[in-house]
């Protein structure tokens, strides 16, 4: 295996579980068994993969995850952890990031993924002040530094359905937090942030790299209250990589411009609701997809294939 990508080299690619429908959000619906996801990850030539959901889908236990992920040639690159970081009191956020970190970095991973969510259950964000705001980025902070004495770099990942969700919320924290971010062109044009503005204007914050694309009609439902989340995604608001509207070429164009050589983690949020699809078939199909939109945009990048 390689050295963790830099800023001196090309982005190495990798994949999530989420495309395969393992998601974090409670009630999201069935989760493919790993066996199956990293083995179709496998089949697909990726050697990399972010862990999934925390305690949920693999043993927290740095043993167990290489035992589940070496049998297919995957590395881990870093893991999605929601925490609560708004109240006054971070003292159960900061072990559950030390104790997660932790693992993740005994387990080979180099990344951080912060997701700022209002409590366990992905209640609806609460309203936030400017004192509300100046906390929450020493918080961030404060994990940040907490994950670095592991190994691990932060990277605060805007979200729908978190703290981080509108465009505002995410300049807010860029203001307030000195943290590395997380660049994901799908939620970012949800929140109504154009990510090719993110990268123009904060290319030097991104530290990693979600590969997400979104249909911008359904995303108007979306904000509009028509849809769920859930339902969105069933009526496929997330795209295979170059047919929706996240400006997936533009943006690899100006990272390439800007030297990043960081992860990037071909995410495609999936749900899986009804019976479980064949073996071959299914959520595998538009990550091949993704693939073959890759291998023509961005042809030099290291693949993680070696």
């Amino acid at each position: 295996m390689s050295a963790t990508p830099s800023r001196a080299q090309a982005p190495a690619l990798a994949g999530a579980p989420i495309s395969w429908g393992v998601c974090e959000v409670p009630g999201w619906g069935t989760m493919l068994p790993p066996e199956r996801v990293f083995g179709e990850m496998a089949q697909l030539g990726l050697q990399a993969t972010e862990l999934g959901p925390v305690d949920d889908y693999l043993a927290l236990d740095a043993e167990a995850i290489r035992d589940a992920l070496e049998p297919h040639g995957l590395r881990l690159v870093g893991g999605f952890v929601p925490l609560v970081l708004h109240g006054p009191d971070i003292t159960e956020a900061l072990e559950q990031a030390r104790r997660i970190g932790g693992v993740m970095a005994a387990a080979g991973a180099d990344t951080f993924v912060l997701a700022i969510i209002a409590d366990a259950d992905w209640s609806a964000p609460p309203a936030l002040n400017a004192e509300d705001w100046v906390r929450i980025g020493r918080h961030v902070d404060e994990v940040a530094a907490a994950v670095a004495e592991l190994g691990l770099t932060l990277a605060v990942h805007p979200h729908q359905g978190t703290l981080i969700e509108e465009a505002s919320d995410v300049q807010r924290l860029l203001e307030t937090s000195t943290a590395g971010w997380c660049l994901d062109p799908g939620h970012l044009v949800i929140g109504g942030f154009d990510p090719v503005d993110f990268v123009r204007l904060h290319g030097d914050r991104i530290v990693h790299v979600h590969l997400k694309d979104v249909d911008r009609a359904i995303v108007t439902r979306l904000r509009a209250g028509e849809l769920s989340l859930m339902e969105a995604v069933q009526a496929g608001l997330f795209r295979p990589l170059g047919r929706g509207d996240g400006r997936i070429a533009e943006v690899l164009e100006l990272l390439r411009e800007q030297g990043y050589g960081r992860w990037m983690v071909l995410e495609q949020d999936t749900a899986i609701t009804g019976q479980e699809p064949p073996v071959g078939s299914g959520p595998i199909n538009s990550v091949r997809e993704s693939l073959a939109f890759l291998d023509t945009t961005a042809p030099e990048r290291e693949e993680v294939r070696r």
